[in-house]
């Protein structure tokens, strides 16, 4: 198919370099911790070393056939490569703009920072415990909260037994900081 009838987007390096910097705070490191940054750094690997190179393979032998311009093969290939290379990009500038923070360091403490587990009760009495990660390890249904989220921020350097008030959403709710854990240091 002629690229004049094919709409693609060649700013797609624009369009993840706008969410990069609408995701983290302006003036703000791009905080992660060491097992948040070694999952993103085995997904790049993996494509590197095994997804791309697959899918070059496909797309050498789908060009071999002759006519490229209605082979779904070749056509598939391309937009699979675009797609692992436009991952790949985004990834590495993750990487490249990681500051890693061992929550382990607060061990003990009863005070919350990054990494902190933290349970709580809001005004109903109900229960919640979440850990805050960094924005590309969050994971809202596991309880993970990413720091830049107005909880997180609300109880970041709160103790345990205090209370804090925060805008939520819906209005300004209370949270009782009923426990605050941090991960064991391993050692070495």
């Amino acid at each position: 198919m002629n690229k004049a009838f094919v709409k693609e987007s060649d700013g797609d390096e624009d369009d993840e370099a706008a969410a990069l910097a609408l995701a983290i705070p302006a003036g703000s490191k791009n905080y992660i911790r060491p097992e948040g940054y070694q999952r993103i750094k085995d997904e790049l690997l993996q494509l590197i070393d095994v997804e791309r190179p697959e899918v070059v393979k496909i797309v050498h032998w789908a060009a071999s056939n002759g006519d490229r311009s209605e082979n779904g093969d070749y056509i598939y290939g391309k937009r699979r490569l675009r797609e692992i290379d436009r991952r790949i990009r985004f990834l590495t500038k993750r990487l490249d703009s990681a500051f890693i923070v061992d929550p382990s360091a607060h061990y003990g403490s009863d005070q919350v920072f990054f990494g902190a587990t933290v349970t709580y009760s809001n005004q109903d009495g109900e229960e919640r415990t979440i850990t805050i990660v960094g924005i590309d390890e969050l994971d809202p249904l596991n309880g993970k909260i990413s720091w830049v989220a107005p909880v997180a921020r609300a109880l970041t350097k709160a103790r345990e037994g205090d209370t804090i008030t925060f805008q939520a959403p819906h209005g300004v709710e209370e949270l009782d900081i009923l426990e605050v854990r941090y991960p064991a240091p391993v050692a070495d």
